[in-house]
């Protein structure tokens, strides 16, 4: 079984950031805070001018947080420090000076649509269907609903976070502002998001600095607003709904 990674590779002026978990790319703390210094050693980068997130495999962009992890929690703090995972990944993919492409090849689940929902521009494949589970599970995406309602809407939020079993099409999600555009293969999403990032590579760096910084503007709150979403997720994990439910995926 191939072990979990992540990896930046320089092309040109175009950094590349994959991730991979054998567990259809589930992240755990450990993956996540890899993947928070790699976006922030990318945005250090001079020779960097846009960035592409993508993962490893073929069928799953990314399956949300580690359940293995999950299960094992056993106090508010610990639960909170899960949880900040990936509210300090959104927030490294916020604050970056440099544009983030995603390349969303499978589905999304959970934290990694709040991933998708982070990236400035994200193209995907026809098979990169999307579902938000956290409410079947006794808690909810608290941490990643800013960056989810800020690129979607929140209508389309609170529709997948209450239909929480249920999967989204890539054509719901690009109606609704999550994927620039669908592709019917790995190899066209591919081609698309090298051209689309030779081209942004070509401009100049500084106006797409400023650009980035005008993307997201008013959310400077989200340092102190994701930490603290958090720590409701945090508390919820405890909760005797949730540790009921969560004995199924033991």
């Amino acid at each position: 079984m191939m072990q979990p990674y992540v990896t930046l590779t320089l092309n040109g002026h175009i950094g590349v950031i994959e991730f991979f978990h054998p567990e259809h790319n589930a992240m755990p703390s450990d993956n996540l805070k890899k993947l928070q210094n790699t976006i922030v050693e990318a945005g250090k980068n001079d020779a960097i001018r846009v960035i592409v997130l993508k993962s490893g495999g073929n069928r799953t962009f990314c399956a949300g947080a580690s359940f293995k992890e999950l299960v094992a929690i056993d106090s508010a703090k610990s639960g909170q420090q899960f949880f900040a995972g990936f509210a300090h990944v959104i927030n490294a993919m916020r604050k970056c000076p440099k544009l983030i492409i995603g390349r969303v090849q499978g589905k999304a689940v959970g934290g990694g649509v709040g991933l998708a929902a982070a990236t400035d521009y994200c193209l995907a494949t026809k098979f990169a269907a999307i579902k938000l589970s956290e409410l079947s599970i006794g808690i909810g995406p608290f941490v990643i609903e800013p960056a989810v309602s800020r690129k979607m809407g929140q209508t389309a939020m609170s529709q997948m976070t209450i239909n929480a079993e249920a999967f989204y099409s890539a054509e719901f999600a690009k109606d609704k502002g999550l994927y620039a555009d669908v592709f019917d293969g790995v190899e066209a999403l591919d081609e698309a998001v090298k051209t689309l990032a030779k081209k942004l590579a070509s401009y100049n760096p500084e106006a797409l600095k400023e650009m980035k910084a005008v993307f997201w503007k008013d959310t400077a709150h989200w340092d102190d607003l994701l930490i603290e979403r958090a720590k409701i997720s945090g508390k919820l994990v405890l909760s005797e709904f949730t540790k009921e439910t969560l004995k199924r995926f033991r």
